[in-house]
């Protein structure tokens, strides 16, 4: 998200147990072919990130519905769960 890899697992681990926030909302937001369902809601909101005027704190916490104020000001780093990755301050070391 905005040049920064926000969670690393294997597949199977993405699509059971998303980590990260970002990738909840991608998951959350794939289309599917039921008729009469519409687009998904993804709860990112309307705006787009400007990559040229990147946010202090973690990069996704302007859309993540999950942001606490710690967000805001700490950059998060990757914490791992055994061998996965997520690059988020809400997940467990």
């Amino acid at each position: 998200y905005l040049g920064r890899i926000v969670e690393r697992a294997t597949v199977d681990e993405v699509f059971a147990t998303p980590l990260h926030p970002y990738t909840k909302a991608l998951l959350a937001s794939v289309l599917t072919p039921e008729p009469g369902r519409g687009l998904p809601e993804s709860g990112l909101g309307e705006g787009y990130p400007d990559p040229a005027n990147i946010p202090p704190g973690c990069r996704f916490h302007p859309r993540c519905p999950v942001a606490i104020d710690r967000c805001r000001t700490e950059a998060p780093d990757n914490r791992h769960q055994g061998e996965r990755l997520a690059e988020c301050l809400l997940s467990a070391d």
